[in-house]
């Protein structure tokens, strides 16, 4: 698959057919796979096995400030075998307090470019897809063509409601995360399983840009949303955030989960 608003000549893209020989299941994990991922694949949960499913993994991450930031850098480090990264904007001066992966000499330059040359040089195994693009209904299915996986990056309702209709559309899991000054929030919306974002979200207005927060809880909420998603990936449904609201209080520094419920007057789900 060759995207129409390509990344950086150091970020490999390929199509679906042509990874197949790299990440096919069948085969044995390499000794710099081995090496690279160690300390995780001596975790029980994952082995040798898990980081392979791991590298046959297709995410697609919406948005690139703060919480996509932490999200890429995580999902790259774990080794995920493809990754398509989305955003519409340019970098900044006043993201930098926050958006570890665009740096001073970034300022200007499109966040997908930016991103995919740190994510490339980072970890130049996963097959990395930037899509300098707008998440919009007319955008957001091609987005998540051969995509297993949403996980929410982005800074705005409006955007976050066309990604939770394109879950319920599809049936993909939906990551959710957001934060505000030191506050966070996260979820996991599975389609026929749990309530969706809708339903919790439902009574607010639409509202865009992102409100005062300290990169630090983004860097919390983004590392939370990214073992949410691993976990998925790995097969580890039972343990994930399903049904449940994390709320995270960074002053206090207490962490609490609320049971939610289906809205039967949910105008997406209900």
């Amino acid at each position: 698959m060759t995207s129409p608003h390509p990344g950086p000549k150091s970020v490999r893209t390929v199509d679906t057919d042509s990874d197949k020989g790299k990440t096919d299941g069948k085969s044995m994990l390499r000794q710099k796979d081995r090496e690279r991922y160690q300390r995780q694949i001596g975790l029980p949960e994952i082995g040798e096995q898990g980081q392979k499913r791991l590298g046959r993994s297709r995410v697609l991450l919406a948005g690139l400030g703060g919480l996509g930031s932490v999200l890429a850098a995580s999902l790259c480090a774990a080794g995920v075998g493809f990754l398509r990264i989305a955003d519409r904007d340019r970098v900044e001066l006043s993201n930098l307090n926050r958006q570890i992966l665009h740096w001073t000499a970034d300022i200007g330059r499109e966040k997908t470019v930016s991103a995919g040359e740190k994510l490339a040089a980072f970890n130049p195994e996963v097959v990395l897809e930037p899509r300098q693009i707008a998440i919009a209904e007319d955008t957001v299915q091609e987005l998540l063509r051969d995509c297993q996986i949403i996980v929410d990056g982005t800074d705005n309702l409006e955007s976050r409601r066309v990604l939770n209709r394109a879950s319920l559309k599809t049936g993909l899991p939906f990551i959710h995360g957001g934060i505000n000054g030191f506050n966070g929030m996260l979820s996991t919306f599975i389609p026929g399983r749990t309530p969706c974002f809708e339903c919790l979200f439902s009574e607010f207005g639409g509202g865009s840009g992102c409100p005062s927060v300290l990169g630090a809880t983004a860097g919390i909420v983004g590392s939370l949303q990214s073992l949410e998603a691993l976990k998925y990936l790995l097969g580890m449904h039972a343990e994930l955030l399903t049904g449940r609201l994390l709320i995270v209080q960074g002053r206090s520094m207490t962490f609490r989960k609320i049971r939610l419920e289906p809205n039967p007057a949910c105008p997406e789900c209900g």
